[in-house]
């Protein structure tokens, strides 16, 4: 298959995030059975539904642990409820120039351009293995690559070099902030209105906390650290969804609001969650057991994703500067697996077909040409490791 029927396939598959991804990556392991001197293997989640998948193919002398390239991209995509779609987002509409999906654009037109390219990858005489990564649930906080890394980790394979396939509109990038969300429940007690004195009200504690988020957020602002690389230049933290209480006339016993922080790479996550439980603790909290001694306030991460940033020197930078001949290194704001790979010393670029714009989007697409220049890029990276 070339890389317009490999996409057509992967977008008959429904992988939304709350759906398994086990047929897909079935299908794409009876697929390439086929080619007897490829080794796979398998990491699952805890409840078994989903799966990572690590394809490795050898070096010409049989070495398939040490050094090489990884190509990796995740399998799940976006929901599309709610999306005016103009055809079945699971069925591929292929026009002149474009192909329409949900997951076309991010990132399963990576995905379908690896795939094809496997005959032509096996007819290198590779030096170092080569490998793909193909992980689950990164839409939802990179869940599934931490597994996949520690599992090739544990059979001791040491890759030297990664390619995050992202659309990147097969720009180079070199950094991205990281991601962590949170979830804040408050208890309270809850009293007739009129009796607000025997009450504990958690709305009115939960605005409290906010405000304090916010300053934190004013203070990235004003004083950094911040690289103007970056659409937003600063650090940013936010409170995006919030409910509690039951009723006008009751002092709500029960707050939880979700906040999150996409912060630059040199900025540590676990510091800002140390100051945020500290104020809580020290602070807020006391508050609120004046009122009732039973009160709590409990915050844990739902999710999170390390920032990246490129290693400088590495080979692959200068190769892949090299091959595509871009003078202009670029960082943007929306969060990859990149990182992930990065913090086990793999250095890591993100690279890979269609515009970000388009992904999330009713009517997502990826460009005919986008394909064609991965399929270009690729040939060229992988034959010069070969």
């Amino acid at each position: 298959m070339n890389s317009t029927e490999w996409l057509a396939k992967l977008i008959s598959f429904n992988t939304v995030s709350s759906q398994s991804n086990l047929p897909l990556i079935d299908m794409i392991q009876k697929e390439l059975i086929n080619y007897s001197t490829l080794s796979m293997r398998l990491s699952h989640d805890t409840q078994k539904q989903k799966a990572n998948l690590f394809v490795t193919l050898p070096a010409a002398d049989g070495n398939v642990t040490t050094g090489g390239l990884i190509l990796s991209g995740h399998t799940d995509v976006v929901p599309v409820e709610g999306q005016a779609w103009d055809s079945d987002p699971f069925e591929a509409v292929i026009t002149a120039d474009r192909i329409y999906g949900r997951g076309a654009c991010d990132m399963k037109g990576f995905i379908a351009v690896v795939l094809a390219l496997v005959p032509e990858f096996l007819k290198i005489k590779l030096k170092k293995p080569l490998h793909f990564a193909f992980s689950y649930d990164e839409e939802i906080g990179c869940l599934g690559a931490p597994g996949l890394v520690a599992d090739f980790q544990e059979h001791r394979v040491a890759p030297a070099a990664c390619i995050v396939g992202e659309p990147t509109d097969m720009n180079i990038i070199v950094g991205h902030k990281g991601i962590t969300s949170f979830r804040c429940r408050l208890q309270g007690k809850a009293a007739h209105s009129s009796l607000t004195p025997q009450g504990c009200n958690t709305i009115e504690y939960a605005a409290q906390l906010i405000a304090w988020i916010r300053g934190l957020a004013n203070q990235f602002k004003q004083l950094g650290p911040f690289d103007h690389q970056y659409d937003v230049a600063f650090s940013t933290i936010t409170t995006n969804k919030i409910q509690g209480g039951i009723a006008l006339n009751i002092i709500p016993d029960h707050c939880e609001f979700s906040f999150e922080m996409r912060n630059l790479p040199e900025i540590n996550p676990e510091r800002i969650f140390n100051q945020l439980q500290n104020y809580v603790r020290e602070n807020l909290l006391p508050q609120m057991r004046k009122e009732f001694e039973n009160a709590e306030i409990e915050i844990v991460p739902i999710c999170s994703a390390p920032g990246f940033s490129a290693m400088e020197n590495s080979e692959l930078l200068h190769v892949v500067k090299k091959i595509t001949a871009q003078k202009e290194l670029r960082k943007v704001s929306y969060a990859t697996e990149a990182g992930i790979f990065q913090k086990q010393g793999i250095a890591t670029l993100v690279c890979g077909p269609g515009n970000i714009e388009q992904a999330h989007r009713a009517n997502e697409f990826v460009l005919l040409k986008q394909l064609k220049l991965c399929e270009i890029f690729l040939k060229k990276l992988v034959t010069h490791f070969g």
